[in-house]
């Protein structure tokens, strides 16, 4: 049986996450810089093989002096870690148009199985002849429990950064 490979399309997707700030307010960040593949052996996606990673400097914000601190040690360790990956992931099908994603993801030297919801958006050929394919792919993390450490408790006792982090992907894949 032969797959098929399908590839992040960058100029149409996103990937972003959501953390709290002193518990009262949401920051929002983006990877600008990232790959993802599919291998599908049929056309439904169901029992694809998915792999994934984004630049840590190519993170942002929107307020250069956050971004550098999350590059630093205090969390991603760009240096030393200058990618985030997800690999072994596996797609499998839960409803009509719903998916689980279960992979390893890897930030800093830390690597735990996580599960992602995966929506598929629908598969349509572009003006240019390609096939494309839509999914918004979503789930949490403790960034504790991917090294990501750094804490500091305000003078009332209130945490600056909360432990969850939210991520969204919407990602469009081209068909190769």
């Amino acid at each position: 049986m032969s797959t098929v490979k399908w590839s992040i399309d960058p100029t149409h997707s996103e990937v972003t996450f959501k953390v709290k700030h002193l518990v009262i307010s949401t920051v929002t960040g983006h990877f600008r810089s990232f790959e993802g593949n599919l291998e599908v052996s049929d056309e439904n996606f169901d029992g694809a093989k998915a792999s994934f990673s984004a630049d840590i400097d190519s993170i942002d914000t929107n307020v250069a002096d956050r971004d550098a601190h999350l590059k630093s040690d205090d969390f991603f360790n760009a240096e030393k870690f200058p990618k985030l990956t997800f690999a072994n992931g596996v797609m499998k099908k839960t409803g009509e148009d719903t998916y689980e994603l279960t992979g390893d993801l890897s930030i800093r030297d830390v690597s735990k199985k996580v599960s992602l919801k995966a929506e598929f958006g629908g598969q349509m050929v572009d003006g240019y002849g390609q096939t494309k394919a839509g999914f918004e792919i979503t789930g949490s993390i403790n960034r504790k429990e991917f090294g990501l450490q750094w804490d500091m408790v305000t003078e009332a006792g209130g945490v600056v950064v909360g432990d969850t982090v939210k991520l969204a992907l919407n990602v469009q894949f081209t068909k190769e």
